[in-house]
């Protein structure tokens, strides 16, 4: 049985994760852990726990986590994971960062887009981005998983087909992107508060978003050579959820057929991606730690759509589905 410890607790992906561990036959939660202000019974910081997790969200202390957990889900924000992850691993846990801390490998892009300096860059070395259809080799055993965001999960899965086998120009590759209000966090700017939100869509982060350097940076990586991609994101009235449009411009002449067969085939042995007949919705995913996929061509272009549940597969659930990778469990578990 896995022990494992929630870290920072008390948010959204906190309670997807409390959730899903649950429901785990192979894992345990023993620690649960918050800032002092946000603590408190995990029933009375969440209401749908009641009943079903009598456990207390505590402030962290490290001399009682020491020994009490396995593995560590460390659900802080950006620039605050980096102070508490070496002193995670200092006590012999298995890591799953949700925060950007350690996706980007390079320091120095880390610091323009998230404006302060990394001061971990000793552990940044032996983290591997935890997208398990890419990188499952490598998450086997790790200690330290940089878990995807939300984006660049949806974003990565509609177009690393078309990047391993070489069809599409790699300088123009365009990501349009929907996501729903809980991606903003529990504690969301005025900016979310339902009577801007609702009934509203709107874009943000142009040109400058913090997961259009992730994506790149992968994607990069799986192309074996530099990719360049503008990703512009917007937000809707709707509480979970992303919805990617990938354009991409082909090297040649494009098969629609064939570009599905493609599809069918990379993905054949991934349980939790699936290709769709028709463009995907974020309804058909909404809790689930699925990705849909469909791939077609227009105008000469090749148009690649994904939906995912961006507190599941863009979080919690993919944080649980690298865990059962590291600890050779079946990846499904807790998940299905």
């Amino acid at each position: 049985m896995i022990r494992v410890a929630i870290i920072g607790a008390s948010g959204y992906t906190g309670v997807e994760s409390i959730e899903i561990i649950l429901r785990h036959p192979e894992a345990e939660l023993t620690y649960l852990t918050a800032l002092e202000s946000e603590c408190g019974h995990a029933e009375d910081v969440f209401g749908q726990l009641k009943g079903r997790c009598d456990m207390q969200i505590e402030p962290l202390d490290f001399d009682k986590l020491r020994g009490a957990a396995d593995a560590a889900l460390c659900c802080l924000p950006h620039k605050v994971s980096m102070e508490f992850v070496p002193k995670l691993l200092d006590a012999g846990l298995k890591v799953i960062d949700f925060s950007a801390d350690y996706r980007l490998k390079d320091p120095r892009v880390y610091e323009k887009f998230y404006n302060v300096k990394h001061i971990d860059t000793a552990n940044l070395a032996r983290a591997v981005f935890g997208l398990p259809e890419l990188f499952r080799d490598k998450i086997k055993g790790a200690d330290l998983i940089a878990n995807p965001g939300c984006f660049p999960t949806g974003a990565l899965l509609a177009i690393v087909p078309l990047l391993k086998e070489g069809l599409i120009e790699t300088d123009s590759i365009i990501v349009n992107a929907v996501t729903g209000v809980s991606g903003a966090g529990r504690n969301p700017s005025s900016k979310f508060h339902f009577p801007n939100m609702n009934e509203n869509l709107f874009a943000y982060g142009i040109g400058t978003h913090r997961h259009m350097p992730e994506m790149e940076q992968i994607a990069s990586e799986i192309a074996g050579s530099e990719v360049q991609m503008l990703f512009q994101p917007h937000v809707g009235p709707f509480d979970r959820g992303i919805l990617s449009t990938v354009y991409c411009q082909p090297k040649g002449k494009v098969d629609c057929k064939k570009l599905a067969e493609l599809y069918d085939e990379f993905y054949c042995c991934e349980q939790f991606v699936q290709i769709c007949d028709a463009a995907p919705a974020v309804k058909d995913v909404a809790g689930t730690n699925y990705c849909h996929i469909f791939v077609t061509c227009a105008k000469g272009r090749i148009i690649s759509f994904s939906a995912i549940d961006n507190l599941v597969k863009g979080a919690s659930g993919q944080a649980v589905q690298n865990m059962n990778i590291i600890f050779g469990l079946e990846e499904s578990l807790g998940l299905s």
